[in-house]
């Protein structure tokens, strides 16, 4: 059974493991309604992921809504950097989770990947986006061979998709003059599962899992 009320600490007083709304407004609720409709509804992942296109960018063009608490940077990130990952809504079976990453100006992400399909958009700020492709097979667990696929931009109100295994691995930086703060909706509760950071010059890929700034992860 989800919790569906606010968490009882604030970030920075102590971590715990929450479920459902840990930022209950009608903002979040409307996507996350919607998002579960339209999961329901549509069986392709693609199709599903742009009909969810206009209540995910209704999220970013509203004002407001984000607590000043989960728009700050974090220097115990397991992510690095100072940057912070704030967990909004998780659901408790890990099918979907909505959460904000704050990047302090100038710094940056670790080449990682998602595995699960999303919406990430920019809510303040300005972010540079760098997407990476596989040229191998993925065999070899420990060891990729990575290659540049695209460069973006990335303003307040704009967003993109990610589709695995296209587009899942990419690098993040923070190119305005203050943090910039993206939201993420993703088919995972995406701090707590293991994923994979990735060295596009070595090759190495180490498994990691970033954790939220302001709720734990189930001890595996």
């Amino acid at each position: 059974m989800c919790d569906f009320g606010r968490p009882t600490t604030e970030p920075g007083a102590g971590t715990h493991l929450h479920y459902g709304f840990l930022v209950d407004v009608p903002e979040v609720r409307s996507l996350i309604d919607e998002t579960r409709r339209l999961t329901a509804k549509i069986a392709d992942t693609q199709a599903r992921v742009d009909a969810l296109r206009p209540a995910f960018g209704k999220l970013l063009s509203a004002d407001n809504w984000l607590p000043k608490e989960y728009g700050e940077p974090d220097l115990t990130s397991g992510m690095g950097g100072g940057i912070g990952q704030y967990a909004l809504y998780r659901a408790e079976d890990g099918s979907l989770c909505l959460f904000s990453l704050v990047i302090p100006a100038g710094a940056q992400t670790p080449i990682h990947d998602h595995l699960a399909w999303g919406l990430i958009g920019v809510y303040r700020g300005v972010q540079d986006e760098t997407v990476y492709r596989r040229l191998d097979d993925g065999s070899d667990e420990s060891h990729a061979k990575l290659d540049v696929a695209r460069r973006q931009t990335v303003k307040h109100g704009e967003f993109y998709t990610l589709l695995p295994p296209l587009d899942d691995i990419h690098y993040v930086r923070t190119i305005s003059d203050t943090p910039s703060i993206s939201i993420h909706l993703l088919a995972n509760d995406t701090a707590c599962v293991t994923r994979h950071r990735f060295d596009a010059q070595t090759g190495i890929v180490t498994p990691f899992r970033s954790g939220y700034s302001n709720a734990k992860c189930a001890e595996r």
